[in-house]
């Protein structure tokens, strides 16, 4: 009994002194410097929006990032299309990175509004290249049919579609990612993961070094991950919102980038939005995992893609 007590108090001051560690690494590292702007979307309440390149006819490219992604996730491939001359927009949904909470529960449509409230109150017009990763898959579909006349086309990149919570594999998945969300904002409350936020697991996509320090901040950020778990708990919702809200219009280009090996059954449902449209492109980065996809070693896959939906515009 007296070394297991021992062992308990050592574990307990090693947690401990694991937590105050990193809580030391956060202070010492102190604020970084805000790229983009806070904007006042109403009701006391600020996003954080970044906006980059000439304004013009062209479409504004617009950036969705994926479960517990924030505006950082986009920081290369945004740089690549800003320097193409493209206008690009990425953002941190309600709660996340360096915006405002928002009202409960954090399902499609109170993430579609607040975007939409975002973008007025910006300036932001569009029409816009709705860009989702991941999770992002059913919020661009719902954010397109809620503002058709706003939207050019699409690119998915190794996204989910609503229909992904139609099979029993998907249901069976978003249910351990709930879980598993939980447990990771758990960790977040207590400060496990401060001293780990300079490790890879802090920036598992590869990204520029302004962007790659935003990642890790928003990692170790226990308001993040808990609002970041609060929005996997609505995946489901989120999913029925996006169909209800009907197919995409098949006018609208449409391109999909994925990741890695899928087996035939999951690629299929994560083209589907390509196949449907008129205008549908696909490409596969076997290379490429889940998170570098849309990293400096990969993103320009994620470009091409970009680059087939405006030519296809350009074509209509």
């Amino acid at each position: 009994m007296r070394t297991a007590a021992k062992l308990l108090a050592g574990l307990t001051l090693a947690v401990l002194a694991f937590i105050a560690i990193g809580g030391a690494m956060a202070a010492a590292a102190g604020p970084l410097p805000l790229r983009g702007e806070m904007v006042d979307i109403g009701g006391g309440r600020r996003m954080h929006i970044i906006c980059e390149g000439p304004r013009s006819a062209a479409p504004t490219i617009l950036f969705e990032a994926g479960a517990f992604g924030l505006s950082a996730d986009w920081g290369a491939v945004q740089d690549k299309v800003v320097a193409q001359g493209m206008r690009a927009c990425s953002y941190d949904r309600a709660g996340m990175g360096l915006s405002a909470p928002g009202p409960a529960p954090r399902d499609g449509v109170a993430v579609a509004s607040d975007l939409e409230k975002l973008l007025a109150a910006a300036h932001e017009g569009g029409p816009f290249i709705l860009v989702g990763h991941s999770m992002a898959g059913p919020r661009i579909q719902l954010f397109a049919n809620r503002n058709p006349t706003k939207v050019a086309g699409l690119v998915y990149v190794d996204a989910a579609t609503p229909e992904v919570t139609d099979t029993p594999a998907g249901q069976t998945f978003v249910k351990q990612f709930a879980r598993a969300s939980r447990l990771a904002s758990f960790g977040a409350s207590l400060g496990l993961y401060g001293p780990l936020a300079g490790t890879w697991l802090g920036d598992k996509y590869g990204l520029p070094p302004a962007a790659s320090a935003e990642k890790r901040r928003a990692f170790a950020d226990p308001r993040h991950n808990r609002t970041a778990s609060a929005e996997v708990d609505q995946w489901q919702a989120l999913a029925d919102q996006a169909q209800a809200s009907g197919p995409l219009n098949p006018a609208w280009p449409v391109a999909v980038i994925t990741a890695g090996r899928r087996d035939p059954g999951r690629l299929a449902l994560q083209q589907a939005p390509a196949r449907q449209s008129r205008a549908g492109y696909v490409e596969t980065v076997e290379a490429a995992s889940h998170t570098t996809l849309v990293g400096l070693a990969y993103s320009d896959a994620v470009v091409r893609g970009i680059d087939y939906v405006r030519d296809a515009i350009g074509k209509a």
